[in-house]
């Protein structure tokens, strides 16, 4: 291992646009700069932003504006908002689902028991897990009504999803004996293999939503396995336009859908440096994600 890096000593606000500059960028609007370096860090906006713009460590290419990093941000910013709502539909539907399936195979305490899952380990886990989960949300009335007034004080499966990340949930079901995950997922028209791969993979977008981060040119560590007609069409499964693939067939009875493809492409027209191919977007996007 080489010699570690020191931390770089903290810069004002001027000395951050005065670096910036000595690194290429073109910044027509000083004070506007200000206003938006003050609201938004310096880390968040440039470190995440410039990727494409400059190397590691060197100079902007010529002609990038300060106004066009924004402009990426303000996009990312409005897709992760609208995306982040067809997620919840996502998320209270299988919460749904699963728990209505499950209290009805096995009964409403049923979880607690590691026999009705595939890996014991894996169950000791999440039964640690949803403890804490419990712990957290004490305060809810839900929550405290099923511990004071009911025996053994333990919440019944169909209100227990709903103390659930989606996170949980989705590790919840990936422990489902196989029989069980293909029954939900036939719900969806879809395979278990497949809805298993997305919710993990949609778990990890909706987390980079709830915590304001880039899916703009973003390389996706959790990545859904994609159906072979997307695959031969040369579409990737680690950029987000395939995660949206996934997406639009769990949602496909959800006549709002094309309403959310909509708001995309007025995203994209509003945000023109904008390059939804670093997305993993093709060029018949559109086509691709509408509901027939």
């Amino acid at each position: 291992m080489g010699e570690l890096k020191q931390h770089p000593l903290p810069m004002t606000i001027d000395e951050q646009i005065e670096n910036l500059k000595s690194l290429g960028l073109i910044i027509e609007n000083e004070e506007y700069a200000k206003k938006i370096l003050n609201d938004i860090s310096y880390f968040r906006l440039i470190k995440a932003y410039s990727l494409g713009f400059k190397p590691k460590n060197g100079k902007y290419e010529e002609g990038v504006t300060f106004e066009q990093i924004v402009e990426l941000y303000l996009f990312n910013a409005n897709f992760r908002q609208v995306t982040f709502a067809e997620i919840e539909k996502i998320e209270v539907n299988v919460r749904c689902r699963i728990a209505n399936y499950f209290a009805e195979v096995y009964g409403v305490l049923g979880y607690m028991e590691p026999q009705n899952f595939v890996d014991e380990e894996y169950h000791r886990a999440f039964m640690a897990d949803i403890e804490e989960e419990v712990r957290r949300n004490s305060k809810a009335p839900f929550v405290r009504n099923f511990k004071t007034n009911y025996a053994g004080g333990n919440l019944p499966i169909y209100a227990l999803v709903e103390v659930f990340s989606f996170g949980t949930l989705s590790k919840f079901y990936k422990n489902m004996k196989n029989a069980d995950k293909k029954a939900v997922a036939k719900s969806f028209g879809i395979g278990y293999t497949y809805l298993e791969s997305w919710l993990e993979s949609i778990s990890y977008v909706r987390n980079v939503c709830a915590h304001y981060g880039r899916l703009y040119n973003a390389k996706l560590s959790k990545t859904p396995i994609l159906y072979k007609e997307y695959k031969q069409a040369g579409i990737g499964n680690n950029r987000m336009f395939g995660v949206l693939l996934c997406m639009k067939q769990i949602l496909k009875n959800d006549k709002h859908w094309n309403l959310y493809v909509d708001q995309i492409e007025l995203l994209i027209d509003k945000y023109e440096k904008v390059d939804v191919k670093t997305m993993g977007f093709p060029d018949d996007w559109k086509k691709l994600l509408e509901q027939k």
